[in-house]
């Protein structure tokens, strides 16, 4: 355990960005620092913690996504006065998703081997372009019918953890929680629609060209450390994703909290077949 000159001990093995975060934001739960109070100054957290300027501002800036500070230029970083909390969002795996919905989950590895990072997938994974990753590909079932097909990368070093385990019965997140004691606590998503190319379309028994729901997900450990970048394809007739949010303000700022977020699956998309059932009810 290292010690700064000012007394504070650092634990090993953890970002120091996020402990300083963690300090003052017991800090200011403490009520050390009251709402509207300005905070140490960067330079004096820098020089009491005898870390860099980015590493001060990397902790700030995670405070202030939190919505506990709030900082103007020229005159520092400050208590928010009333502190917006974030409906939970789970971040659920698919196994889980399928056992809400009454599915019975399965998945099929098709590939699972060492690989070159793609220059996205290494900026993703904070780690150089052509790095050694694992690439996993798992075919997802639900009740036995193909429902997604997804393409994972992973850092080898969470790969290895994983390695003696079986993917086809248990999740990344099961193993990893459950085994290693490294729960996935945030992620990144970005959401398109595609459509089904040779290799999708051959595993998802559709035709070239069907729409895909397309699912970019980066997903992280409590320290930010990532843990895999995920490519998942959903077929577009079996899920569409029910978003819940509530229109907040802080007196400062006005926008909208996300309270809830998920898959919905079913026989038909209930959008897409929304045509459908306006034809077959029309009457001469």
């Amino acid at each position: 355990m290292s010690t700064t000159d000012t007394g504070h001990a650092f634990e090993p093995g953890r970002p120091r960005h996020a402990q300083i975060t963690a300090w003052l934001r017991d800090q200011v739960a403490e009520g050390r620092y009251a709402p509207g109070q300005k905070l140490p100054s960067e330079r004096e957290l820098e020089e009491q913690f005898s870390v860099s300027r980015i590493t001060v501002r990397r902790s700030l800036g995670t405070l202030e996504s939190e919505g506990l500070i709030y900082r103007q230029q020229g005159l520092g970083s400050f208590v928010a006065q009333q502190k917006i909390t974030q409906g939970l969002v789970q971040l659920t795996s698919f196994a889980e998703d399928m056992r809400r919905a009454g599915l019975e989950p399965r998945s099929r590895v098709l590939h699972r081997a060492p690989v070159r990072a793609p220059a996205r997938v290494a900026e993703a994974l904070g780690l150089e372009p052509g790095a050694a990753v694992e690439r996993l590909d798992r075919l997802r079932f639900g009740d036995d019918e193909p429902i997604a097909i997804d393409r994972t990368w992973l850092p080898l070093y969470f790969a290895m953890l994983l390695e003696p385990h079986d993917l086809e019965h248990h999740t990344v997140y099961e193993v990893l929680e459950n085994e290693f004691d490294v729960p996935i606590d945030s992620g990144r998503y970005r959401i398109e629609a595609g459509v089904a190319n040779s290799w999708t379309s051959e595993h998802l028994g559709v035709d070239e060209g069907f729409p895909l729901l397309a699912i970019e997900r980066t997903s992280y450990t409590a320290d930010l450390r990532p843990i895999y970048m995920q490519l998942r394809y959903y077929r577009a007739d079996r899920v569409s994703f029910e978003l819940e949010a509530t229109r907040v303000s802080d007196g400062r700022v006005s926008g909208m909290r996300l309270d809830g977020f998920e898959p919905v699956f079913g026989a038909k998309n209930p959008l897409t077949s929304a045509g459908d059932e306006q034809e077959n009810t029309h009457v001469e």
